[in-house]
């Protein structure tokens, strides 16, 4: 239970957080190059074109490439997730528990005390979960990144829960 974070507060819905299995999730960040690479503009269009393109490209190749290159990705990929670092984004989780309109403020709550978030601040955070592919305990269950990484050497750890104010 002590993996277990809640969302709670101002908010029609109360959401339990089990960082422990978001590494089996495709929204996860690479937390090793994350705050290094220029945030690019979030152009859905754009993706969904990529995406198709890379698609059609790939189904254009195969015809030349053997199939175990596809076994060899998808090793690579199961390597990455056991060695890699990585986080969420807190907006999805707090977009679902349905704030209410009013609410201004996040409390983000710690062994060792809370901290006052304005709510704007708030839906840019990025909770570290795995570090070098192990799942972080001594200090966690999750360590709190600012969306623009300012805290990168001093993260907000020991974390709780979250209230909305």
């Amino acid at each position: 239970m002590e993996n277990i974070i809640m969302i709670s507060g101002k908010v029609k819905y109360s959401i339990t957080l089990d960082p422990t299995t978001w590494i089996f999730d495709d929204r996860r960040l690479d937390l090793t190059t994350y705050f290094i690479k220029e945030k690019e503009a979030d152009n859905s269009l754009e993706e969904y074109t990529k995406a198709v393109s890379k698609h059609w490209d790939r189904e254009i190749m195969e015809g030349a490439v053997f199939p175990p290159t596809l076994k060899t990705e998808k090793k690579f990929e199961k390597e990455k997730v056991l060695t890699g670092t990585f986080g969420m984004l807190f907006k999805p989780f707090l977009m679902n528990s349905e704030p209410e309109a009013d609410a201004s403020i996040l409390l983000i709550q710690t062994k060792d005390g809370e901290i006052e978030l304005p709510f704007k601040e708030a839906v840019d955070l990025i909770l570290k979960f795995s570090d070098n592919g192990k799942p972080i305990t001594a200090d966690g269950p999750v360590h709190i990144y600012y969306g623009d990484g300012s805290n990168q050497d001093d993260p907000i750890k020991n974390v709780t829960g979250f209230c909305v104010k």
